[in-house]
């Protein structure tokens, strides 16, 4: 059954993008992908089409964006774009390799369970990192530490952008109340999923730094979280993320 989609986000991805799309669409219960492109200048939109007319000419969409929007509204695109398509189960995954493909069906077997939101989880028993050094190591379990403080969420990794979310769950959400575009955007869409009653399982993954490409992540996008948090958690006294009926 076409019921579940994975949403990747790319800029200059031509090294991984073919290789991601083969070990998705290749899993069995019948993934489809999206790739959400910001006009990557590598050309990885072309290769995209290329395998959409070879290969996967179902199962692989493509949504082209003019120039570097922010990885939150690509997901929010993407988001809409498949509660319009009628899918159930709706995926965020890098295209790095960063995120182990095989484990999609763990977080969709939580997700067809008892959980409306599952998470790829790298600080829970079971998860770990590979290929970091220690202070990013440091840097992201103190991250995730500050998260829970300031939030109360009992998530262990609340940073995490391997999720998978059920269908309800992006339909009750006002995804017009999200703002947060960069590293933020992961924290603040499991807050407003727990501020809205859902449930949040962690599936635990190893986390495995990408060897092709280059990384985006950055120490501005670090203290956009740190500051961020902050700044939602003011926000959601006197807000709802709730979409008004």
């Amino acid at each position: 059954m076409f019921n579940k989609l994975v949403i990747i986000p790319t800029y200059n991805e031509k090294e991984n993008i073919s290789d991601i799309i083969d070990a998705v669409c290749q899993l069995p219960k019948n993934f489809h992908v999206l790739i959400v492109d910001d006009g990557s200048p590598d050309g990885t939109a072309n290769i995209v089409k290329e395998k959409q007319k070879n290969q996967y000419t179902d199962s692989l969409h493509l949504i082209e964006r003019s120039g570097k929007l922010g990885l939150g509204t690509a997901y929010i695109t993407g988001f809409k774009w498949a509660i319009e398509n009628g899918y159930e189960y709706i995926f965020e995954m890098d295209a790095d390799f960063s995120h182990p493909p095989q484990k999609l069906l763990e977080l969709l077997a939580a997700c067809e369970g008892n959980a409306d939101m599952s998470v790829g989880s790298r600080w829970i028993k079971g998860g770990d990192v590979k290929n970091w050094t220690k202070d990013r190591i440091i840097l992201s379990r103190g991250a995730s530490i500050y998260v829970q403080m300031i939030t109360f969420m009992p998530v262990k990794d609340p940073t995490a952008g391997f999720v998978c979310y059920t269908r309800k769950v992006l339909e009750t959400l006002d995804l017009d109340k999200i703002r947060f575009i960069g590293y933020a955007f992961q924290i603040e869409m499991k807050y407003a999923i727990r501020r809205l009653g859902f449930t949040i399982q962690e599936v635990p993954i190893t986390f495995i730094d990408r060897e092709k490409g280059v990384s985006k992540m950055s120490m501005k996008i670090f203290k956009e979280a740190i500051l961020g948090v902050l700044q939602m958690r003011w926000w959601s006294f006197f807000n709802s993320y709730r979409k008004k009926e």
